[in-house]
């Protein structure tokens, strides 16, 4: 049972605050980023693995790269998941234990950094394969939806799915640690 000296509400306001909106937003990005990237790789595995065709966006550079941004994604969500952690520091009552605002905005800005570079690499992968999908159309002949093409153009559809996803997820994370950065200092 707790005494009243371990209420929160013995903690400075302000750094109650930063601790709820590090908590909230942690959570956000990790659940959002954590679904997002597990759709993105279950895409993935289907339309390289289990349809078991190579295709011009797998072989053409565009999956790399948007596999190596998944990776990035991974990362990224442990980060998430680690502000959470920081929100529970921040709230120690202890303020030796508690982590400095240098510190804080150090986390923000590393795992802001690993977004950035997430989302240069699907931007990468987006590029390579929009590029595999123009030159295929014009192999093709044909610049208009054609129906009886489309198995042509089936997994790369998927590649940019699943790249556009983690592009989104990356975005996400950058959303919301600009959104951490204003709160830290205001």
């Amino acid at each position: 049972m707790s005494n009243s000296s371990d209420s929160p509400s013995s903690l400075p306001p302000a750094v109650e605050q930063i601790a709820k909106v590090l908590r909230l937003g942690g959570w956000i990005c990790f659940w959002v980023q954590l679904v997002l990237g597990i759709i993105s790789s279950i895409i993935f595995l289907f339309a390289v693995v289990l349809l078991g065709r190579e295709t011009e966006a797998a072989t053409g550079g565009g999956l790399f790269f948007a596999v190596c941004a998944l990776v990035v994604l991974g990362f990224s969500i442990f980060l998430s998941f680690r502000y959470t952690r920081l929100a529970r520091q921040l709230r120690s009552h202890k303020s030796s234990l508690r982590p400095s605002r240098a510190d804080t905005t150090k986390q923000v800005k590393r795992t802001l950094i690993t977004n950035l570079i997430g989302m240069t690499l699907t931007l990468l992968a987006a590029e390579a394969i929009g590029g595999i999908l123009l030159g295929k159309s014009l192999v093709s002949g044909t610049f208009v939806f054609n129906p009886t093409e489309l198995e042509k153009f089936t997994l790369d559809i998927f590649i940019v799915l699943g790249n556009t996803h983690i592009i989104v997820a990356h975005f996400i994370g950058i959303v919301v640690g600009l959104f951490l950065l204003d709160r830290l200092y205001k």
